[in-house]
Order: C-alpha cells, then structure tokens, then sequence
C-alpha cells in the first residue's frame, strides 16, 4: 500500500493547485483562528470548490464551538474533519463526516489508551508535543514512540520534509505523512518546488 499525504496549512489558491499537480491525496484548511494558518471560510469554501476530484479536503479544528463547525460545514465542502485538541470522541463524530484525531506524542503518550477512547476514528495522526501551536510548529519528536503494530491507520506527522521523509516512510511505514511546515517559504505560503521534491521523498521510502 502506498503511503498516503496531506498538505496542511493551505491559504491560497495556488497553492491548492500545486498539491493537485504533485499528485497529494488531500489539503489540510487550518480553521484555528490562533494559528499562523488560519484561514478564513470565504477563502476556504473557494478553494475547496476549484480542486480536482479525488482530493480530499480536510478541515482543522481545535476545541472548536460547534456552532463554528456547523457554519464551516453549512458552506465549505468539507470531506474529512481532523481534531486537534481535547475533543471527545462523541464530539469528533456528531457530524456525520470521516475524522481524524491528532495525538501530541511523548515518552508517556498511551497511545493504545487513545485510540480505544476514539472508536469511530478514522486514524490517528501523530505530532509533536506542541500544546501553544496545537501542531504546524516544524518539531519533529522521536519515532520510536510509533508502535510497530496497531491495528488502526496512522497518520506521521511534525517536522517532516523533503529531507527525511523518505526515512520517515522507510522506518515507520505509515498509512500516510503530513507536512505544513517542512514545504513552506512562510507560514502559510507554500512552496510548489518544496512539495514535490516532498512527493518525491515519500515514493523514494516505498511501499508497505
């Protein structure tokens, strides 16, 4: 199976382009007002409307009201919702979409724990320990905390780039990678030479 990724922190039209020209499986749209990626629902909802089929758009809460999460979803076609900060399974489900769940992983991360308290989960993405930023900081954190075996899709996440996510793939073999950072120029401003020498990195790690 071929690792699957994510372009997180989409801001402009462009940029959107260059993740479907590259051949990215989804864009990520920061709905996070505290984050350098923030983007606001107009722009979002016309993004969203220009991409080609067969990409996924993802949209990033955190702690978010759910009246926001309704108006969001009332006007941007969202596919998939991905949940950064402490909500419940039963809250990350409501909506009748795919969601994934982040983890901030460290030494003591029971991730077994996690995923049991997320049923309806469809994956776990795992970062950094980065409770200000709630991920997009560029930290990587030690991959031997990512469990060889569990039985549910993981998503790699923090500190990725075009120069060790081919070795990311090769020695974790994730159900897929996501990078904000590791591809940008500034925050929020992606660049399309970065991502495809970052596409080029994941098919250099193979498959699993």
């Amino acid at each position: 199976m071929r690792t699957r990724v994510k372009i997180c922190g989409i801001t402009r039209r462009e940029d959107a382009e260059a993740v479907v020209a590259s051949g990215a499986d989804a864009i990520g749209l920061v709905f996070y007002p505290d984050s350098p990626r923030y983007i606001e629902t107009a722009t979002a909802r016309s993004i969203a409307l220009t991409l080609a089929p067969f990409v996924t758009v993802t949209g990033l809460f955190v702690n978010a009201a759910p009246d926001t999460i309704r108006s969001i979803l009332e006007q941007v076609p969202l596919g998939l919702l991905q949940f950064h900060g402490s909500e419940l399974n039963a809250e990350c489900a409501q909506w009748g979409k795919p969601f994934i769940k982040s983890v901030a992983m460290r030494a003591d991360t029971d991730l077994r724990h996690v995923m049991d308290a997320y049923p309806d989960a469809s994956g776990f993405l795992l970062d950094a320990w980065q409770p200000h930023t709630h991920g997009g900081g560029g930290e990587t954190f030690d991959w031997r905390y990512v469990p060889a075996e569990s039985g549910r899709p993981l998503i790699l996440a923090g500190g990725l780039t075009p120069g060790n996510v081919s070795e990311a793939v090769t020695r974790i073999g994730p159900y897929g990678v996501d990078v904000s950072s590791g591809v940008e120029t500034a925050p929020g401003i992606k660049s399309a030479e970065l991502i495809n020498e970052f596409m080029t990195g994941v098919e250099s790690g193979g498959t699993h």
